[in-house]
């Protein structure tokens, strides 16, 4: 079987993932009109093309997706297979009020019409258990981020883990009890999109401490100031932070660093100035172990 790995103009990422694979790294060339329309093109395709794209910022990338799918396949790919390590739109599972799309339905069936299969990592999941559940056509996987964030964890001074919340045990869970770390989570209050109110209980436990919050995702980074503020009026000697996707911006991650948080460690599932840890090889174990490639 014949394979290659498509990328985007961002291509760093794509290529470790195809240097992984062994296996070329093609360019999927976007221009874009001045009425905002994009024309896509592809170069000629193996038989399994890997189009690699991370979905933040995903209104524009997800009509170039299905634009370059189609053109893959036109030009002699039989399976395609999305890598998007990062997967916009899977938080809103229910309407929380009338009226509201639940846009994890949508977009995952959008994505199950036109791609064979699919690869992300630690997708933004609530009540929905699994994503077979939003793709049932579809041979739909994802990963985990917590063995590569653990190994890159320095637990020699004895860090106290911080979830920041209820949503992010899981994630703390499995990267402290390897490392037989301690760790609390505590208890959040959504406001608004960038206002939350925080507890920790058992914040005391920060005082005299290096303190690491730790969750999937930080996008306005919102709820990471609260907590680390708290930690530090706990008497934390530092707050780091340690996620699978850092989504913020510069203004954002500038803010962040205003509120004592002094690192910030993520992958490479979407660029970003912070430390980041390539995910090529946990992507290409995976896609062995399916048999995507051989």
């Amino acid at each position: 079987m014949s394979c290659g790995v498509f990328a985007f103009s961002a291509r760093a990422a794509a290529e470790r993932l195809a240097q992984a694979l062994g296996v070329p790294c093609r360019t999927v060339t976007v221009h874009r009109f001045p009425d905002g329309e994009s024309l896509v093109r592809v170069e000629p395709s193996p038989e399994t093309a890997f189009l690699y794209r991370s979905l933040d910022h995903p209104n524009d990338k997800l009509v170039e997706l299905l634009l370059a799918v189609s053109a893959l396949r036109a030009n002699g790919a039989a399976k395609v297979v999305l890598i998007a390590p990062y997967l916009a739109y899977m938080r809103q599972d229910i309407a929380f009020h009338d009226g509201e799309a639940i846009s994890q339905r949508v977009v995952g069936k959008l994505l199950a019409d036109h791609f064979d299969g699919l690869l992300t990592l630690d997708p933004h999941l609530h009540r929905t258990r699994s994503l077979a559940a939003i793709m049932p056509r579809m041979e739909a996987a994802s990963i985990s981020a917590a063995p590569l964030l653990a190994a890159a964890l320095d637990g020699s001074d004895d860090p106290l883990l911080v979830g920041p919340d209820g949503e992010a045990r899981q994630w703390v869970e499995r990267i402290a009890r390897p490392l037989d770390l301690e760790f609390v989570v505590g208890r959040k209050l959504r406001t608004g999109d960038r206002e939350v109110a925080l507890a920790i209980p058992d914040a005391e436990r920060a005082r005299g401490r290096r303190v690491i919050l730790v969750d999937d995702l930080i996008s306005s980074g919102a709820t990471l100031k609260v907590a680390a503020r708290l930690l530090l009026d706990a008497g934390a000697l530092r707050v780091e932070a340690l996620a699978t996707h850092c989504l913020a911006g510069e203004a954002d991650l500038a803010e962040l660093r205003r509120a004592g948080i002094s690192h910030i460690l993520a992958t490479d599932s979407v660029a970003s100035s912070v430390g980041q840890l390539p995910i090529a090889d946990l992507l290409a174990e995976e896609i062995r172990r399916r048999e995507w490639c051989r």
